[in-house]
């Protein structure tokens, strides 16, 4: 399978490949004399099979990775799963409802052990996912949040957080998620914006023949109203202070009171106050001490504070409700009204505020260094543009809600001895909480029968948010050796949606619990969107399967697909044409390879003929070594810059166009052999010198191919493979080198154009007469141009050649005529129209250009850099108008001539 005159086959190579690399441990670390650098791979969900967008996410880490082991570091990724409480136990409840089994039937231990059974078969899935796409995994560091070393530190900086006094237990309106049953955060709530009703309810005045009318886009929780509010400054209901409403339906009567936080323009400007279900109105019955009622069971029904409405849905709820206002005539009128409707990103339900009593952690303190750290820059972000977002959130941070009543996650180590809200201890395990149970209560009769640990489990991120640390064992053992050595990391690779879910937390916890940052760098992938525009996600099975995708294309396709489209911080649409532009790149290596392998290498030169041949093969192949020698260091350079700043898909459409154009079209075509096939080894070992060199640039981002090329391009000894080489070291370049020789192409493509538009094959020689500067550099290119455009010979003329079968063309000053072997130009006139159709173009283009620059607004405005380009616009612009005014007057004398 390894001959080299077969097509390439990635689906093979890629399995040989990769084992070869895993046989070999090549992806292991182990703290050592090198500088280390290290990634935290973002844990994806076990939820189900991974999607294109984490394909991107661990091609982008693998490129990083990649890349530093390269330059000597000692490149360590962490690989992990997380056991993501609500969606995955979402998923193992739609399987068992499929089966006739409920959840509360098997109770929880044998819950439990569903999940787990779930939960293992989708991390070796997802493993495997990771493993075909060629990611560089430290495979023997696999963390996953539910294991019983992460447990174990969860349970550790619980206790330390709530002994330090920031974690509490207390009542406040939360996000209700009514299908998981459990409270949710307000980063898992997407707000979609909707056409509703606005229902105008009329209040009657007690004591009076009076009514005041509410505008509320919820009837149906009128039964949890406590009060009406007004603005202070709203003149037109200052004559009801002190006075009271009844409630329509229910006959209760609550207080009217006034408060600044009320908005005038909304509705009436009179609002009812329901506040165990609105933020908001909570803050109002904090502040007047009202009476606070929860209407609404667990699963979104009204309770028995809704009276005849007692198990009926919210959504019906709301109609009936309706209908009983109009028969009392309490409705004065509806109207559509748009606005913001917050849904479960978990479950895609309907969000109920609902007040609770729930686990929550004070962030606000501790949140400081985490944003001075962005702050200052000493934590960075790629884009730079995030870093706004983040400080703002961080600015307004709230106490983050950790509890969630599931089933599947990290127990919260609480344990109550009695019903009153602060009738519990917090502690590790049983032993050591009938102890402070003890203590706390001083009643000395408590046994281990009256302790009953807390049913609920932490919010999934809270053992996520540890990750980098515990990554390291470093909550339990804080100071051991790989926590000293590997911490912090270097790089984390992420979605900008989980910013404040994962990014900001995990700032946060490496400052408070090992007072140093856990990461130097964020770098934030786009979103990657299908053709409908939404976010490609496995909620919404809307992604390709990456690994059908990979069997059809090939690994290093798909990379080289989705890094070409990436671009920090920007989404992009998934097209399948982009693995297609990654397969034909593959097959132009191998084919490239196939090429140089095809060729006989002669050391001894006996036959004169052969010597001669060589002879001029060597002089043209010397010329193009000397270029591709500056064009590779320059390359380099610019490779390195762009990818130090993290455009790396800049870095790889650089290598990209170098390899295609430069290496493949250029220096491959002038280095080739003519039918004998024969090649100085000196030639040859350059040739294979600067291949090895592209395959190293190559290699972070395509790993499989260059590997496979690179173990078959010479021999090598044992270990000796690509992916443990060093990076090629920067050398300095001949600018002016590379300046003429890209005069040179230009001339070629000029003279290859020509040909096709004038009918002259390639097969068919002509003549080139050239005006060019006496001191001109590219002369000695002039074999490189015989060769390249089937040329016989160049003339060096100082005026316009007496020949009417000429066409020219012009590069900078020189002035070139193509012989076209006596064929008449037959288009003149057409070409007279065109040319002058570009002359009108840049003349327009020649008057924006001065407007601006006799603008003293924009001089005075824009950045001295811009300034300088638009100058020098105005004098490339002029210079192209005089030198197509010369090709007309040019034409026009060979028109004449016809």
């Amino acid at each position: 399978m390894s001959d080299i005159s077969i097509k390439y086959n990635p689906e093979y190579i890629e399995k040989k490949i990769y084992d070869l690399w895993m046989n070999n441990n090549y992806f292991s670390s182990f703290p050592d004399k090198r500088v280390p650098y290290t990634i935290i791979m973002p844990p994806p969900n076990v939820t189900g099979s991974l999607h294109i967008g984490h394909m991107l996410n661990n091609t982008i880490q693998d490129v990083l990775i990649r890349y530093a082991r390269m330059h000597n570091h000692n490149a360590c990724w962490i690989p992990g799963t997380d056991h993501a409480s609500i969606a995955t136990e979402a998923k193992v409840i739609e399987e068992l409802n499929k089966k006739g089994i409920s959840k509360f039937f098997l109770g929880r231990e044998k819950f439990l052990s569903h999940v787990i059974k779930w939960s293992e078969k989708y991390k070796n899935i997802i493993f495997n996912q990771i493993k075909k796409l060629g990611c560089s995994c430290d495979w023997n560091r696999v963390q996953f949040t539910m294991s019983k070393k992460l447990s174990e530190s969860v349970k550790k900086i619980f206790i330390n957080l709530y002994n330090r006094g920031y974690i509490y237990r207390g009542y406040h309106v939360v996000n209700w998620d009514t299908v998981a049953k459990t409270t949710i955060s307000d980063e898992e709530v997407i707000h979609e914006e909707q056409t509703c009703k606005l229902y105008y309810i009329k209040y009657k005045i007690k004591d009076e023949n009076n009514n005041i009318t509410i505008a509320t886009t919820r009837p149906e929780t009128l039964f949890g109203d406590t009060a009406v509010c007004y603005n202070y400054n709203d003149i037109r209901y200052s004559h009801l202070i002190g006075k009271f409403v009844i409630v329509p339906i229910i006959n209760k009567v609550i207080p009217i009171i006034r408060d600044s936080c009320i908005d005038i323009n909304f509705g009436t400007g009179c609002l009812k106050v329901t506040p165990a279900h609105d933020k908001k109105d909570k803050q109002l019955a904090d502040k007047y001490g009202l009476e606070i009622i929860n209407i609404f069971n667990e699963d979104g029904t009204i309770n028995e504070n809704g009276f005849h409405y007692k198990g009926i849905d919210r959504f019906d709820a709301r109609i009936k409700v309706v209908n009983e206002l109009t028969r009392l005539d309490l409705l004065e009128k509806t109207e559509k009204y748009k606005h913001k409707i917050a849904i479960s990103e978990r479950t895609s339900s309907i969000i109920e505020y609902r007040l609770s009593i729930q686990w929550f952690l004070k962030m606000k303190e501790i949140s400081i260094p985490a944003m001075e750290a962005v702050k200052n820059n000493d934590i960075k972000f790629y884009p730079k543009k995030i870093k706004k977002i983040y400080i703002k959130w961080m600015n307004n941070i709230g106490d983050w809600n950790i509890s969630r009543q599931l089933w599947w996650g990290h127990r919260l180590p609480v344990f109550y001895y009695g019903k009153k809200i602060n009738e519990y201890v917090v502690a590790e395990n049983i032993n050591i909480a009938l102890k402070k149970a003890i203590d706390k209560s001083n009643n000395h009769m408590l046994t281990y029968d009256n302790l009953w640990k807390d049913p609920d489990v932490l919010d999934t991120w809270f053992s996520s948010w540890i990750l980098p640390i515990t990554g390291f064992d470093g909550i339990i053992n804080p100071n051991n050796e790989e926590m000293d050595y590997y911490y912090p990391t270097e790089d984390i690779v992420t979605g900008s949606d989980i910013i404040f879910f994962w990014v900001a937390r995990m700032i946060v916890s490496g400052f408070f619990f090992k007072n140093k940052k856990p990461f130097k760098r964020v770098f934030f992938t786009g979103i990657v969107r299908d053709i409908n525009n939404k976010k490609i996600s496995k909620s919404l099975n809307n992604s390709p399967d990456p690994i059908i995708l990979i069997k059809k294309y090939g690994a290093d396709a798909v990379r080289l697909g989705l890094m070409l489209k990436n671009t920090a911080g920007k989404d992009f649409h998934f097209d399948e044409k982009i693995c297609v532009q990654g397969r034909n790149f593959a097959n132009k290596i191998w084919n490239a390879f196939r090429l140089i392998k095809s060729w006989k290498v002669e050391e001894k030169k006996n036959e004169c003929n052969k010597e001669n041949s060589i002879n001029k093969l060597e002089k043209l192949s010397l010329l193009a070594i000397e270029w591709m020698n500056n064009r590779f260091y320059f390359i380099l350079k610019i490779f390195d810059e762009n990818f130090q700043k993290y455009r790396l898909d800049e870095s790889l459409m650089i290598v990209y166009k170098f390899f295609w154009v430069d290496f493949c079209s250029w220096f491959l075509e002038i280095i080739k052999p003519d039918n004998g096939k024969i090649i100085s080894s000196k030639v040859y070992l350059n040739v294979v010198f600067y291949f090895e060199n592209i395959l190293k640039l190559l290699h972070p981002y395509i790993p499989f191919i260059s590997e496979e090329i690179w173990i078959l391009l010479k021999k090598r000894k044992y270990k000796e493979n690509l992916m443990l080489s060093f990076w090629p070291k920067k050398k300095c370049y001949d600018y002016n080198i590379l300046v003429s020789f890209e005069k040179v192409t230009k001339i070629i493509s000029k003279i290859r154009n020509l040909r096709l538009k004038h009918n002259i094959p390639y097969k068919e020689k002509t003549i080139l007469f050239s005006m060019r500067n006496k001191c001109n550099k590219e002369k000695k290119y002039d074999d490189i141009i015989l060769k390249l455009a089937n040329i016989s010979k160049i003339i060096t003329v100082s005026k316009v050649p007496n020949e009417s079968s000429l066409v020219s063309f012009f590069l900078g000053e020189d002035k070139f005529f193509l012989f076209l072997n006596n064929r008449k130009i037959s288009n003149i006139s057409s070409i007279i129209i065109s040319t002058e159709k570009k002359i009108q173009y840049f003349n327009r283009l020649l008057f924006m250009i001065r407007k601006n620059l006799m603008n003293k607004k924009y001089i005075i405005s824009v950045p001295k850099k811009i300034l300088l380009k638009e100058k020098k616009k105005e004098k490339d612009t002029l210079e192209k108008i005089e030198k197509l005014k010369e090709q007309i007057k040019y034409f026009k004398g060979k028109k004449e001539q016809k």
